[in-house]
């Protein structure tokens, strides 16, 4: 039993989706049903008992290890700062140029770095790095970009007049 309660705990751990029993039984050979059944319900209570930040839900038809709600907060976090960690190099150009020329208009960021960058900014944005800052007065008024309060905190920065001089970069 103790076989298989660890194969069941390695199962669930690393599924990102909910397991059913006999996906699970699929997976641990030579377990009965009761077995996986019962690995699962022993695992359940020792999480509980042991005050861990993770627990094993029935979700969906089956089981999946979750942390617990009242850590929302620190995952939130987690995800934030490995997606903040992820830019793309062109991510990295194009928002290097809003930061150093805002406000700055679309257009401009494209003669800067010759390829289109509607897209990029659009991830920026989603990403809470950049924003729309207004408009500019030309025919058309097209929008202006500038960087946000999360761009400071994601580069520690106080204030965008902390950004290196490009001469200090060099």
């Amino acid at each position: 039993m103790a076989d298989v309660k660890a194969m069941v705990e390695a199962v669930l751990f690393v599924s990102d989706e909910p397991m059913s029993l006999p996906k699970i039984r699929e997976l641990v050979p030579d377990a009965a049903a009761d077995d996986v059944r019962s690995a699962v319900e022993e695992l359940r209570r020792e999480y509980d008992a042991g005050g861990r930040a993770f627990g094993i839900e029935e979700i969906a038809g089956g089981y999946q290890m979750l942390t617990r709600p009242a850590y929302a907060d620190i995952i939130a976090r987690l995800r934030k700062a490995r997606t903040e960690k992820k830019l793309s190099q062109a991510a990295m150009e194009t928002l290097a140029i809003v930061a150093y020329r805002q406000p700055i208009k679309r257009a401009d960021v494209e003669a800067i770095r010759g390829v289109q960058s509607g897209e990029i900014l659009r991830a920026l944005m989603e990403r809470s790095l950049v924003k729309i800052v207004g408009r500019d007065s030309v025919p058309g008024n097209p929008v202006l970009y500038g960087t946000t309060k999360d761009f400071l905190g994601v580069f520690g920065l106080n204030s965008i007049e902390d950004l290196p001089k490009p001469e200090e970069v060099k």
